[in-house]
């Protein structure tokens, strides 16, 4: 048995800014730190519930935010390492604690003592005299206390508490098995025929994770988004576009132990069971009861909005492909394999665009000191690299953040390069969160982490980012920035802990500033000349930068539109998820050969966990409110204009959940986001409508 003395998951860390000993934790060291830390936070929880004095803010609601602070550390470490860097032991222990953390949530959320005092709290808050923060704190507690079952009674909230765990292995599973099926898979070229097409940026991404694979002498298309996208963007190989393509839609969908269509059938059977335990007549209305959107009927009526518009423009850009098709004396009919193909050439014909000589003008480097250099310019921030610092990984770089006056903020990992023990996507987590309700008084500052899956350049060669990928890349960062500049009193409350529809808002918000001309000329530059990118190439990309977008969103409106219709569904059954993801997919005329970007079978939004499930919709919805929030800078004239940064930083980047998110908005922005910007940045209405 590992103890305290040689675990060092319960050790005091000595380590520079708190970090966690990377280089001592092993897979073995996680069961018995969560049994000791799981036992000291209930132990803390049984305190609150026992004390004597009546209830209070500070004696329940500021102690209970304050509280289990040893498991919320461990708990950081393990499931950061389960997505960015696996291996078959954690992944064994991540199957044999899902179970066991789900049961220690009910524990907390189920306390009844604990929840008798947080319910006479609420029932008294108007009398309280609490701060706006602190009845935002109170509010919120309660609400997930009610939403995780604490007020049902017997063998309702024991079954509860069953169909909670059982849904936690489950979701690890199903995530599990998404990653088995990506890993395995590699598609070989080894001939001149076989990379036809192909330019060098991509092949020398394919020899380089060959090498990886201990294939020297081949090429290798793998699953990651970073190498199959180009490959299906440029292959002259049409069978071979077809076999990568059908791989990558159908991850989850093959028989055997990684078969994900009965786990997805069985969490949605839960899902429903869990709704109904709390009245709802489905899963879709018990997710959005905690959304700025609220209601199935605003979810359906922004997607329909968009999706009317989207539909005959995909068909538009259907039929220019088809005269391409054409043009060339080819007879084919546009598969979901062509579109990518062909859309490329019809964006090279039309706007004299060549992705290599793009991506010569963005090497990962150079669009690293743009994200830093924006948060310079906005926020004041700086990024310090640590090199001496040893992450878990040799790929991940180290930064403390710090502020105007150079004082600390905080600490950023930045881990950019995929792999086959990390998770497919992209995303922004944290080793730890910030606060000013530290046990014994004090602040603690976050560790952000930005996790990318970037197609490494071959030895001695630059990583050259896609538009694309220079695009995920400020996405993720404006969730990092989310968490690095958090500044309130209490973690609840603290960085991306707010409703699901808004926190896209601060990453979707941040991509604006890749396409800053101001931005483009200091930071794009070849990576051979240092030349920067011309006048004339950024006027091209400014041009193309609504080329394909009926495609692009339409296959994110159809996954958003099958997310609602299979978590609307209300029966206690859960259903045949092929079969109902091709009923909406019919219900709604989704276009011939277009797809979309997520299919159920591997659809890790909605099943690796359920922050997005019934939730998927949340990027067009806080679309609408970057589209909207960054035309308070064009309105200023400036990108950076300092007295926009600093309201955007007070009251979005910085305010965590301690605004309810309207207020938050309007606080910023001077009024109620409109749908008008988006649809014109998406070029689905014409401009000056």
């Amino acid at each position: 048995m590992t103890t305290a003395t040689s675990n060092p998951l319960l050790q005091t860390w000595d380590t520079p800014f708190g970090l966690p000993p990377f280089d001592r934790i092993r897979a073995e060291h996680f069961p018995p730190a969560f049994e000791a830390a799981c036992t000291e936070h209930l132990a803390e929880i049984d305190a609150i519930a026992a004390q004597a004095e009546p209830p209070s803010f500070d004696n329940t609601i500021a102690a209970l935010d304050r509280c289990g602070r040893p498991y919320w550390r461990v708990e950081g470490v393990f499931h950061n390492l389960a997505a960015s860097e696996t291996s078959p032991a954690l992944q064994q222990v991540e199957r044999d604690m899902a179970p066991r953390l789900a049961a220690h949530n009910n524990a907390i959320y189920m306390h009844r003592g604990l929840f008798a005092r947080i319910d006479a709290l609420h029932a008294r808050r108007e009398e309280l005299g609490l701060s706006p923060e602190q009845r935002r704190l109170l509010d919120r507690f309660h609400f997930d206390f009610v939403r995780a079952g604490a007020r049902l009674a017997g063998a309702a909230q024991q079954r509860y508490a069953q169909v909670m765990e059982r849904l936690a292995e489950l979701t690890t599973r199903f995530g599990q098995n998404v990653l088995a099926d990506e890993s395995s898979y590699r598609l070989v070229l080894r001939s001149e025929a076989e990379l036809g097409g192909l330019p060098d940026f991509v092949r020398a991404a394919a020899r380089q994770a060959a090498i990886e694979r201990g294939l020297p002498d081949a090429h290798v298309i793998t699953l990651s988004r970073s190498l199959i996208v180009p490959f299906l963007t440029y292959s002259d190989r049409r069978d071979l576009r077809e076999q990568a393509w059908r791989a990558w839609t159908s991850r989850g969908e093959h028989d055997g132990e990684h078969d994900n269509r009965p786990v997805a059938r069985e969490i949605l059977a839960l899902r429903n069971e869990q709704a109904r335990a709390h009245g709802f007549a489905c899963y879709a209305d018990y997710a959005l009861a905690d959304t700025m959107a609220g209601t199935r009927a605003a979810v359906n009526q922004l997607l329909e909005q968009v999706w009317s518009r989207a539909k005959p423009r995909a068909e538009e850009e259907r039929e220019a492909l088809r005269s391409l098709v054409l043009s060339r004396g080819e007879t084919l009919q546009i598969e979901a394999w062509d579109w990518r193909y062909y859309a490329e050439k019809v964006r090279a014909l039309r706007y004299d665009l060549d992705e290599a000589a793009i991506k010569a003008y963005f090497p990962l480097e150079r669009v690293v000191d743009a994200v830093f250099d924006c948060a310079k310019r906005l926020f004041g921030l700086d990024f310090v690299p640590q090199p001496h610092i040893r992450a878990y990984h040799p790929d991940v770089t180290v930064y403390e953040v710090r502020g105007r006056d150079g004082a600390h903020v905080g600490v950023f990992l930045h881990d950019n390069f995929a792999r086959s023990t990390k998770r497919s996507g992209a995303w922004m987590s944290n080793y730890r969160q910030q606060t000013r309700n530290a046990p014994g008084g004090g602040a603690v500052s976050p560790i952000v982490v930005n996790n990318n899956n970037f197609a490494k350049g071959a030895a001695g060669e630059p990583t050259l980012l896609s538009f694309d990928d220079a695009r995920t890349m400020f996405h993720e960062f404006g969730h990092g920035l989310h968490g690095l500049l958090s500044s309130v009193t209490y973690e609840r409350l603290s960085g991306t802990n707010v409703l699901r529809d808004f926190v896209e808002l601060p990453s979707q918000l941040f991509e604006h500033w890749l396409t800053e001309p101001s931005v483009l000329k200091a930071h794009a530059r070849h990576h051979l000349t240092g030349e920067p990118i011309p006048d004339e190439l950024v006027q091209r990309l400014h041009a193309a930068r609504k080329f394909n977008q009926g495609y692009e969103t339409v296959r994110y409106t159809a996954s958003a539109m099958v997310d609602m219709a299979v978590h609307s569904l209300d029966s206690a059954e859960g259903p045949d998820i092929v079969a109902a993801e091709r009923a909406e997919v019919e219900r709604i005329g989704l276009p011939a050969g277009v797809g979309m970007n997520h299919r159920l079978p591997h659809f890790q939004h909605l099943f690796s966990g359920s922050s997005y499930a019934a939730g998927y919709y949340v990027y067009l919805w806080a679309e609408v409110l970057d589209a909207d929030g960054f035309d308070a800078f064009a309105e200023a004239g400036n990108p950076f204009d300092p007295a926009v940064a600093q309201r955007l930083q007070q009251f979005i980047y910085s305010a965590g959940d301690s605004l309810e998110p309207r207020a938050a908005y309007r606080a910023f922005r001077g009024r109620e986001a409109t749908v008008e910007p988006m649809l014109r940045k998406k070029g689905l209405v014409p401009e000056g409508a």
